[in-house]
């Protein structure tokens, strides 16, 4: 699940390019805090049974291999040959293939729904189409042109605009690592998804500790933990939901079990230690390719293997076999 975007992100999803601010109820709840690496695939892993759908979807991306599903083999083949190149030109263009190569390829196809947001909020703020996203567009574009000091004048709850503005530019801030007020597309992709970037960990910790620290005592209580995600009505028994979520609290979120979250363990909970899983299916197709065991891969050997990279007509009627075989 992925973690509160910001602001402008979800501007940009709900309003479509209307004028218009931000809501300032805007933004999931409760469990929507917690990031959690999707997985590469959602495909079992069966290769003995020479079913490579999962491999097809952690190379390339789930929709790629779609589309290389309705290939040739030859026509997929030729694909995956400059898919070898360009790998290697990413990396140290010694004419292999490294694991740190593959597994740099395999994270940056996972990514692709991360570069289609930012293309469209690129597109969207970069008003003066100069490269780059400055602090001062994408504020306007955003809550709109102001002059100094009448910031929100015209708006019933100013207040809470000028504290959306001051979290959004913080936010800014610490993504513009140049510290030129100027985002470049890596900045922009680390201010609206700050969960991906190790940077940006302590932005997100402090943002959920605003979020939920209602007493402002620089933790979070497990009655503020549970007021972000139900609200009792008058009379209303509280639900068993509710009973296991301060279980929860208790068992898995309080570490040191001291009775509230510091930001360490508010850092644990919404961004919690994950497998890296890029690096697992590198080394899994290095291993099934390298054939003379060097440690690394060479474009024939990866050709040569070429069906456990990408998928094709035959080899998607080949694991459609399969599965039929396996459900008979």
């Amino acid at each position: 699940m992925m973690w509160r975007a910001s602001l402008l992100l979800l501007l940009l999803l709900l309003r479509h390019g209307a004028q218009g601010k931000p809501s300032p109820d805007a933004g999931p709840h409760g469990q929507g805090r917690v990031h959690q690496a999707a997985p590469l695939s959602d495909a079992p892993h069966d290769d003995s049974h020479g079913n490579f759908q999962y491999d097809h979807e952690a190379f390339l991306g789930r929709e790629v291999a779609k589309e290389f599903d309705q290939l040739t083999p030859e026509e997929s083949q030729a694909r995956l040959g400059r898919i070898v190149d360009r790998m290697d030109r990413a990396g140290d263009g010694d004419g292999w293939v490294s694991l740190a190569e593959l597994r740099a390829w395999i994270a940056h196809t996972q990514q692709r729904h991360i570069r289609d947001s930012v293309s469209a909020a690129w597109d969207t703020y970069d008003t003066d189409r100069d490269g780059r996203v400055g602090w001062e567009e994408l504020r306007n574009a955003t809550y709109g042109h102001y002059a100094p000091g009448e910031e929100f004048h015209d708006v019933e709850d100013a207040e809470t605009y000028k504290k959306m503005l001051a979290r959004d530019e913080r936010r800014f801030r610490v993504a513009d690592q140049d510290g030129d007020s100027m985002a470049t597309r890596e900045e922009l992709t680390a201010f609206l998804h700050p969960e991906e970037f190790p940077h940006m960990r302590d932005i997100v910790i402090a943002e959920t500790l605003e979020d939920l620290d209602r007493n402002k005592d620089g933790y979070v209580q497990v009655e503020e933990y549970i007021a972000d995600l139900y609200s009792a009505e008058p009379g209303e028994e509280e639900p068993a939901w509710v009973q296991t979520e301060r279980q929860q609290f208790r068992d898995f979120r309080d570490l040191n079990k001291d009775g509230h979250l510091d930001g360490s363990e508010v850092g644990h909970w919404v961004l919690p230690p994950a497998q890296d899983q890029p690096l697992v299916e590198a080394n899994h197709l290095l291993h099934e390719s390298d054939m003379d065991k060097d440690g690394r891969l060479s474009k024939a050997e990866i050709l040569g293997n070429w069906n456990m990279f990408v998928g094709s007509q035959a080899t998607n009627y080949g694991e459609d076999l399969t599965r039929h075989h396996d459900e008979l």
